[in-house]
């Protein structure tokens, strides 16, 4: 229509000028030019996953391979585009013994490939919580979808104390493995440790504590205090160890994070410098409760960075399946930090990773 709103007219002959008018201002359909779908074409709603708590990413070669917690087993998820995973393909990758040390309770599994074999990396215990370690899948075929994975059973962390969040990252040809654990047997506070590997299947030397939960967003009034989920970002000469803080049963999970130079002693306390604020905080307008457990990947062209990680949709909904996967981009600030702005409100459409579109 040429006119939006109702207006009264006082006579037949100004209701046919009217008429005329419109007639003569429009276009015929058939002569517009196709326009693009825009929205289809490039925009997306998260979440990505509606239950997708712990998500991780492992990108390569075009492909997207993701895991989640499922508490049960690990599923694995392959995706050419990020945006949309109705289209994944998806298979159970390993299922665990009905007993044993690794029975029950399968946490926050990450896959990865290090000099040219798959890993996957889990927490699990045996039905006893205080009993939780890391534990490894290995597969040595190209495509991780085929081929066998092996279970290789415990990861030997030095000290043998309980052990959650394992994650492998390689700086200067020499691997590291960073996770969440207890200094002793007691489950009063989780903290955040490196250790040195020889290769994917063996730590080496002793584990070091690179941080505690101690400022107040970090202890968030919760017993036991948290830190956990840690992640390796690295950009330039700087390098950042991402981790989650404040109890992922609490709507003030948080993300928080450690920064040193490439240079650095990694294995050196002091070479960690803590962020004193959160980095990334809750959005209750946007239905981001806890948002927490992230991993970072970038888009399919290289030119976008990116953070996956988990929210609750709604206030007190904790640790369960109500977390949902989400997305979005990232950028850098001028003192080379990350600036992961504020959650995006939940149903609120993004423009999907560059190269998706």
């Amino acid at each position: 229509m040429c006119m939006s709103k109702m207006l009264f007219l006082p006579s037949i002959g100004s209701l046919l000028l009217l008429f005329w008018t419109c007639a003569t201002n429009q276009t015929p359909e058939s002569q517009l030019p196709d326009q693009p779908d825009v929205e289809s074409d490039s925009l997306f709603l998260n979440p990505i996953h509606t239950h997708g708590p712990d998500p991780w990413v492992f990108q390569t070669e075009g492909q997207y391979f993701l895991t989640f917690t499922t508490g049960v087993n690990v599923t694995l998820y392959r995706s050419s585009e990020m945006s949309n995973l109705s289209g994944a393909f998806k298979k159970v990758i390993w299922t665990p013994p009905s007993t044993g040390p690794n029975s029950q309770n399968i946490w926050a599994p990450e896959i990865h490939r290090v000099h040219g074999k798959w890993y996957v990396y889990y927490a699990a215990d045996d039905g006893n919580n205080e009993n939780h370690r890391m534990f490894v899948l290995e597969n040595s075929h190209e495509d991780p979808m085929a081929g066998q994975w092996v279970d290789s059973g415990e990861l030997k962390l030095p000290d043998n104390r309980w052990a959650i969040d394992g994650t492998i990252f390689e700086h200067e040809d020499q691997l590291y493995y960073l996770w969440s654990g207890w200094e002793g047997v007691t489950n009063i506070r989780q903290n955040i440790y490196i250790c040195k590997m020889s290769d994917p299947l063996t730590p080496t030397g002793k584990r070091v504590l690179l941080t505690s939960p101690e400022l107040s967003w970090e202890t968030n009034g919760v017993i036991p205090t948290v830190t956990e989920g840690p992640q390796m970002l690295k950009k330039d000469d700087r390098l950042f160890i991402v981790y989650s803080a404040g109890g992922c049963w609490t709507d003030g999970y948080t993300l928080g994070m450690l920064s040193a130079r490439k240079d650095a002693d990694l294995m050196d306390p002091a070479s960690w410098e803590k962020s004193p604020q959160p980095v990334f905080i809750q959005n209750p307008e946007g239905n981001a409760f806890g948002p927490g457990h992230n991993g970072f990947f970038t888009s399919k062209d290289g030119t976008e960075d990116w953070i996956i990680y988990h929210a609750n949709g709604f206030a007190g909904q904790g640790c369960g399946n109500k977390r949902s996967a989400r997305i979005q981009p990232f950028l850098w600030k001028d003192d080379g930090t990350p600036d992961f702005g504020q959650p995006h409100p939940l149903y609120q459409k993004l423009t999907k990773p560059s190269g998706e579109y």
